[in-house]
């Protein structure tokens, strides 16, 4: 799916958006073999491996469900969830759910942490949502505006 977007996006996008995706992807090609080279030269066991591996992504599931924080902080401070799309929260709030069941059928600590804290993240998320929905202005509102204030400059 991910591969499909990216390629939509070079395709229309400017050259020097180009240049940052390509940028980007050997960046991230770089890093995995990079991971597979330490995984592979380091680690002798396969339990070893896993465990490095497994370490490795729990700390970016963390760091994926710890992104919204600036956001967050954002809406705090603008009293608004205009930079905060519900869907993506609620997306949030269900991907972590999800996995924070499957890892308590399981009972592996490894998924139940960082599911654990999107979970909590994602309820924040919907929480402020709902706090501050009402006192986010709309678009409507916000074009009446600009429209009364230059015709009244007239």
């Amino acid at each position: 799916m991910e591969i499909i977007y990216v390629s939509i996006f070079f395709t229309y996008s400017d050259w020097a958006k180009r240049k940052k995706i390509v940028m980007a992807l050997l960046c991230i090609v770089i890093f995995v073999a990079a991971v597979a080279g330490i995984t592979m030269g380091a680690f002798h066991t396969h339990h070893d491996r896993s465990m490095f591996v497994g370490i490795l992504c729990v700390v970016f599931n963390v760091v994926m469900y710890a992104s919204p924080l600036t956001v967050m902080r954002r809406v705090i401070r603008t009293r608004s969830v205009k930079y905060m799309p519900f869907f993506l929260s609620l997306a949030n709030l269900m991907n972590g759910i999800v996995w924070l069941i499957y890892a308590l059928i399981k009972i592996d600590a490894y998924i139940v942490i960082p599911n654990a804290l999107g979970t909590i993240s994602g309820l924040v998320q919907m929480v402020l949502y709902a706090a501050f929905y009402k006192s986010t202005p709309r678009e409507e509102e916000e074009v009446k505006k600009t429209q009364e204030v230059q015709l009244s400059g007239i």
